[in-house]
């Protein structure tokens, strides 16, 4: 299926963020996509063919530049959604509709990344990442926030990932602005991962599907690439010396075994895929992207059918 622009409403020129949609399995999947922009939370929900602001609802006269955005696992069930922006968080139980204002604590940080518990729907504990600030975890689906930062060296979090068994291991990680950071009691505390190139800014992370047996998980870093362990972090083996020497802005994991499976990244403004677990790679939808540069990626399914692409210039491409 080729890739198409989807219509956006006066949105040229206007930077993406981030893509997210529902991966739980029903009716909305590939149906509902939320978007972070710079000129707010946007939604569509027809796979994107048409798209409409979030925060309708708010009658504000300035755009709200939304820097991260974050979906209930269960999202048929609960269609929570949150919302992290410079200085400030918003939540929504009905989808989008209506919203609250997070209570931060004080003075409210910039929320860079937000992620929610796989087991949202019965221990309520969603994580954002901020800068300056380090990490904050709310444990009744929003309402209260508060600061978790024992052993966290590093307050600059620019990314999250939560493990897919979080229930039994407890287990989050961390991109700063120095490295990586782990925590196996549910982010109580913190203790620095030591990555083999030093210190770099992590940028992104990916923890595969099956992390309880293989152990794996993908960072890609600012300068020195991309790097994959398959020991929850205890030894590192860099996958991507040729290939990327640009920032490795996000990583996507289809499913599969660990060894095999596909990978898509965002390198620099570019997305490039392998098919053989990182060993080699090769440019991903270049003729239908052309010369624009790519800010954001999604996928949930594999990268045959479900994907979002968000272009410097405010488009966004469906495959």
């Amino acid at each position: 299926m080729d890739l198409q622009n989807s219509p956006l409403v006066d949105q040229s020129h206007d930077y993406i963020y981030q893509l997210t949609a529902p991966i739980s399995i029903g009716a909305s999947v590939h149906q509902i996509i939320f978007a972070a922009r710079m000129s707010g939370l946007f939604f569509s929900s027809d796979g994107g063919q048409s798209w409409q602001s979030a925060y309708k609802s708010l009658n504000t006269k300035q755009p709200l530049p939304t820097l991260a955005v974050a979906l209930a696992p269960d999202f048929d069930d609960e269609p929570h959604v949150y919302a992290g922006m410079n200085g400030a968080m918003l939540r929504s139980y009905d989808g989008g509709v209506t919203w609250q204002q997070c209570d931060l604590p004080s003075p409210p940080p910039a929320v860079s990344s937000l992620v929610i518990s796989p087991n949202y729907s019965e221990d309520g504990v969603v994580f954002a990442g901020t800068n300056e600030d380090g990490v904050l975890v709310s444990n009744d689906r929003g309402r209260i926030w508060v600061t978790w930062n024992f052993g966290l060296l590093d307050l600059n979090i620019l990314c999250l990932a939560i493990s897919p068994d979080f229930t039994s291991d407890e287990t989050l990680y961390a991109g700063a602005v120095s490295g990586l950071f782990r925590s196996t009691n549910g982010g109580r505390a913190w203790k620095e991962v030591p990555l083999p190139v030093g210190y770099d800014a992590v940028l992104s992370i990916a923890i595969s599907p099956n992390f309880s047996s293989d152990g794996t998980l993908y960072v890609g870093t600012e300068n020195k690439g991309l790097f994959v362990s398959r020991d929850r972090g205890k030894s590192w083996q860099l996958i991507s010396q040729s290939t990327c020497f640009q920032p490795v802005n996000s990583i996507l994991l289809s499913p599969g075994s660990s060894l095999h499976l596909e990978i898509l990244i965002l390198h620099g403004g570019t997305l490039l895929i392998s098919k053989d677990g990182g060993e080699t790679w090769t440019p991903w939808q270049r003729k239908k992207i052309g010369d624009r540069n790519v800010t954001a990626v999604f996928a949930a399914y594999g990268f045959e059918t479900g994907v979002y692409i968000g272009l410097e210039d405010g488009q966004i491409l469906t495959r």
